[in-house]
């Protein structure tokens, strides 16, 4: 009996294993930050990472406009701005920032947006998209 048990709870756990999907490895952002790489997938040829727990309204050249992947790490709470949205333009002067490319939600990560890589200039919190 008992060796009946123990291969039932060896097999279960195997199961369990194989039944649990492994998580993909989280974008290197700090927490409280919005992070943008220059290649898809969270990397960069020269190992950098524009990260920013604010407002930016005019990206550095290094990124402008060479944006291919980003996470909101930011934090939640009632009434906080947790959400980011990046603009095709800087935001200074007459401009608004133009066109949104795209909106990450709190914790949201994406690898790569066809529609969105390249585009971005600037970035507001938002509480929502």
């Amino acid at each position: 009996m008992k060796r009946t048990l123990t291969l039932l709870a060896t097999t279960l756990l195997a199961v369990g294993g194989l039944a649990i999907a492994p998580t993909a490895t989280a974008a290197p952002c700090a927490s409280g930050n919005f992070c943008v790489w220059r290649d898809v997938n969270f990397t960069d040829p020269e190992g950098r990472v524009f990260a920013s727990s604010g407002d930016d309204e005019w990206w550095e050249s290094w990124i402008a406009d060479e944006d291919s992947s980003w996470a909101n790490h930011g934090v939640s709470a009632p009434g906080v701005k947790d959400h980011v949205i990046v603009y095709e333009s800087a935001i200074e002067g007459p401009s608004d920032g133009g066109a949104r490319t795209i909106c990450l939600a709190p914790g949201q990560e994406i690898g790569h947006n066809a529609g969105a890589n390249d585009r971005g200039d600037a970035h507001v919190w938002a509480m929502n998209c």
